[in-house]
């Protein structure tokens, strides 16, 4: 190292992945001076002061105490440098370089932190995220704030230690205070809230979509006026979702803990998102000038629920087609692109006309069939062929809603259907390579639908029939994904003309 010049290691986060940074802070004759160069953002030039404070504050000669130019240098320097995590590693940069503390092994350690002006350390976004990064490259430690230090504890083969303030970075640095790495701990998960199954009167073709939708992952939408329970249904599906592995909670986690939302450990029940009908294209979508993840990439392996979907603007509707058919968005730039994970099911519902009753028949409907028309068009059949699940959800009768005995099945009971089903395809999927592996039906290729789905001999007639059903390849291989998951919800391993036809039904709509 030169007489002047130090060098330690942070991280920048580029959507969900995490970047390795150097920070070199040299120090130079002159007139006193701090820059900080390498395309920094505005959070981060404010750097200085905080840094110059929380030194103060902490018992050590701050920058703006030397008669000196300093520079502090983000490399690479093409990559943009967004926000106030590199606090830490600026602070312990300038230590080492004016020999404020002694010199430590500074490639085997990665520093982020946001410093308050008296030295406690705030937390970050992306702490799991950067500790896979620090495994990756071989970091033996990763010291960071204690707030976000469990959730970076995920990662086994990286020693975090977690820190209340830069003091407490410095005197471990220079082994004057033991702070034992954190070993991670799972955060209890907040109890589930959702309507349970048989506290749902009637509606019984809709709790089997529903099912069905849960058993496979697939997308659903649900058609009726207003106030017969379409939200109340998707809230129920909440309570019939399979418990996350831990490979999923990972994945949900580095989203959420890049968007800043992570427990402080790992999530621990599948998301179920539900953005307002005003949400941005960037809120639901994603991107952003400092890109974050969006709805669908917080909805990841979990549910995307919207309400009264012909409200959205047409742009995000039509945003959503191309994650719905790969399970990622992309998040174009001018020198890169940025990738999201978005494999979700999506719920929707809607009313069939603008004033909600069309169809029904108890109240009559206001509007005209022009009206009618226009407004079941906006959603586009691009669209509503990715949809499996196609439902109309009836009015239930007073009498129905009178009565006080729960009749069905639970929940719970639900639940145990539904993961014998996931159990039975991930047991089928394990075959396939890494790479190719999938977790659900609704993820299957056309390629791998052909493999997967064998028909019992009667099932190739009813095949021949679909000709004249208007389906369209897309839709006939969906329908196809929809029948292997209702008979593995029967554990059949083979698909029956009653599957089929069940598969079938849900994919008609009744013309205008």
């Amino acid at each position: 190292m030169l007489k002047n010049l130090a060098r330690v290691y942070s991280a920048e986060l580029e959507g969900i992945k995490a970047k390795l940074i150097e920070v070199e802070v040299d120090l130079n004759v002159g007139l006193h001076a701090f820059n900080i160069v390498g395309l920094a953002d505005k959070a981060l030039n404010e750097a200085k002061e905080r840094v110059n404070s929380a030194l103060k504050n902490s018992g050590v000669k701050p920058p703006n105490r030397e008669n000196r130019k300093i520079t502090v240098n983000l490399a690479p320097a093409d990559v943009k440098k967004a926000g106030s995590h590199y606090d830490l590693a600026i602070a312990l940069g300038y230590l080492l370089a004016t020999k404020q503390i002694k010199e430590f092994d500074a490639k085997n350690k990665l520093f982020v932190g946001e410093l308050a002006l008296d030295g406690r350390l705030r937390p970050v976004s992306g702490a799991l995220n950067i500790a896979e990064m620090a495994e990756k490259h071989g970091f033996e430690y990763l010291l960071l704030p204690h707030t976000n230090a469990n959730e970076a504890a995920v990662v086994k083969n990286v020693k975090v230690i977690p820190l209340e303030t830069l003091q407490d970075a410095i005197d471990f640095l220079e082994d004057r205070k033991n702070i034992a790495p954190e070993e991670f701990s799972p955060v209890a998960g907040q109890e589930i809230t959702a309507p349970d199954f048989s506290e749902i009167k009637s509606q019984e073709n809709a709790k089997r979509a529903l099912t069905i939708a849960a058993a496979g992952g697939h997308n659903m939408l649900m058609m009726g006026p207003p106030g017969v329970g379409k939200s109340l249904l998707a809230q129920a599906l909440v309570g019939i979702l399979p418990e996350l592995a831990l490979e999923e909670a990972i994945e949900i986690t580095k989203i959420y803990s890049a968007a800043g939302l992570a427990p402080g450990g790992l999530v621990s029940q599948r998301p179920f998102r539900a953005p307002h009908q005003t949400a941005s294209i960037v809120a639901v979508v994603g991107g952003g000038s400092d890109p974050k993840p969006g709805e669908i990439s917080l909805a990841h392996r979990g549910i995307l629920f919207l309400d009264e979907v012909p409200e959205f603007q047409k742009n995000i509707l039509e945003a959503l087609r191309q994650p719905m058919e790969s399970g990622t968005v992309h998040v174009a730039r001018a020198k890169h692109s940025l990738v999201f994970p978005a494999k979700f099911s999506l719920i929707a519902a809607m009313n069939p006309c603008p004033c909600g009753y069309y169809g029904d028949p108890e109240k009559e409907c206001r509007c005209s069939a022009y009206e009618v028309i226009r407004y079941q068009k906006k959603i586009s059949g691009p669209l509503l062929d990715r949809i499996d699940l196609q439902i109309k959800v009836q009015r239930v009768k007073i009498a129905d809603l009178r009565e006080t005995k729960k009749v069905g099945l639970t929940s719970p009971g639900i639940k145990k259907q539904v993961e014998r089903a996931r159990k039975i395809q991930a047991e089928r999927f394990h075959k396939l390579s890494a790479s190719r592996r999938i977790q659900t039906n609704s993820e299957m290729s056309s390629k791998q639908t052909e493999e997967f789905v064998k028909f019992e001999p009667g099932a190739e007639k009813f095949l021949e029939t679909l000709d004249k059903s208007r389906l369209s390849p897309r839709g006939y291989y969906r329908l196809l994904k929809t029948a292997r998951t209702i008979a593995d919800l029967e554990n059949q391993e083979r698909v029956s003309t009653e599957h089929l036809a069940e598969a079938f039904s849900y994919r008609l709509r009744e013309e205008v």
